[in-house]
């Protein structure tokens, strides 16, 4: 299969078209964006990075039962993907207190929830992607009844498959977001799932292994993302 045109560029990804019209795809970017859209930068190598961990993701996660986009790696920085019309709803599932709830909430960062929370944004860059609920979504249609209720079912089973996955890698999955998709009438898992999209801390230290090292100028953020591939390839289970 070959690579096609380029049909989209996003913060993250450049997508191109193939010879398939089922299939894109993906050139993931070493572009760092935060704030939405107002802190930018470069992290050395971030696009091999989540490139490779969203693979492993992925490919855990279907062999769970979860559905995906994902085909196959085609190099360090590629993947082929299922080309999915994208639902305008993205999904945070959040376990504990940490950026914009904590926030929200008043709570102090680290402060663990009783019950994963699970929340719905309107994905839109110009509006700065604001929080919605299911009645927004249905009322300006950017998704149908069937297919909120599909994506927060998967999303809570996604959430107990990554905590417990990560609990073993001695890595707390403190939240993430998820964007899903519909492939042949199958809401589907889309997007990419990498320390860009997730909160990892370590379990003994607490120490961020994810964007927020960019978002807050701690440093070592490459060194932060090759941790957290290390420790997924570092055991098959």
């Amino acid at each position: 299969m070959e690579k096609g045109k380029q049909i989209y560029e996003g913060k993250a990804k450049r997508i191109y078209a193939t010879g398939d019209a089922d299939v894109v795809w993906v050139e993931y970017k070493d572009d760092a964006t935060a704030f939405n859209g107002l802190k930018k930068g470069t992290i050395n190598n971030k696009g091999s990075l989540n490139n490779r961990i969203s693979a492993v993701f992925f490919e855990m996660l279907e062999s769970k039962g979860i559905p995906t986009h994902f085909i196959k790696l085609i190099n360090d920085r590629e993947m082929l993907v299922k080309h999915i019309d994208i639902i305008m709803v993205e999904v945070v599932m959040r376990n504990i207190a940490a950026g914009s709830l904590a926030k929200r909430l008043g709570l102090e960062e680290g402060t663990p929830l009783s019950r994963p929370v699970l929340e719905f944004y309107y994905k839109n860059d110009e509006l700065g992607d604001p929080l919605i609920n299911d009645y927004h979504a249905l009322a300006i249609n950017i998704a149908t009844r069937e297919q909120m209720d599909k994506m927060a079912e998967l999303a809570f089973k996604i959430n107990e498959i990554l905590v417990d996955y990560m609990d073993k890698r001695d890595i707390i999955l403190v939240d993430f977001k998820l964007e899903f998709g519909v492939f042949k009438g199958e809401v589907i898992l889309g997007d990419e799932i990498s320390p860009d999209t997730c909160r990892f801390w370590d379990k003994h230290t607490k120490e961020k292994l994810d964007k927020d090292r960019f978002r807050r100028d701690l440093g070592n953020v490459e060194e932060a993302y090759e941790e957290i591939y290390k420790r997924l390839t570092a055991t098959a289970n």
